[in-house]
């Protein structure tokens, strides 16, 4: 996962990490999220996608943050939708209601995967992170999982 991951952080804006965390961060972060999928191919790990607490308060408890990556073999093949598809459905099974995405502008390839699930654009923060010498604005998306929790997550 870190194969996937790192490149983003230190090459990219899609991440706002300026260091790529250790193993042993991600693996903390494994265990701390709400739902975590993977994809393979052939035995190698071409994707992940998972969900987190959206903020710590109490009554951010029905909502979550998501976030998919693919490697760049994998890129145009689906396996971002199928991965968002089967945590969406695995989030809306577990009692979540909302599902939030932040993607980092502009991100052609993260906003279309956003908007072929269902997530609709609820606003920007502009200049909201800064790396590589300039400002990058964050898009926030949101999608409805169901109407009412089925239970305490």
């Amino acid at each position: 996962m870190l194969a996937i991951y790192a490149p983003l952080v230190a090459d990219t804006i899609v991440s706002f990490e300026l260091v790529p965390p250790t193993v042993a961060e991600f693996a903390g972060r494994i265990e701390r999220a709400l739902a975590w999928l993977s994809a393979e191919r052939d035995g190698e790990l071409i994707g992940y996608a998972y969900a987190t607490t959206l903020r710590s308060r109490a009554a951010y408890r029905w909502s979550v943050e998501t976030s998919a990556y693919v490697h760049p073999r994998a890129h145009e093949r689906g396996v971002a939708t199928m991965l968002y598809r089967e945590l969406i459905r695995t989030l809306a099974e577990r009692g979540y209601c909302n599902a939030f995405a932040a993607i980092a502008l502009p991100n052609d390839a993260s906003v279309a995967l956003h908007r072929k699930v269902g997530f609709e654009p609820i606003g920007v923060f502009a200049s909201a992170g800064r790396k590589f010498g300039r400002w990058i604005d964050v898009g926030w998306w949101q999608l409805r999982l169901r109407d009412e929790p089925r239970e305490a997550p």
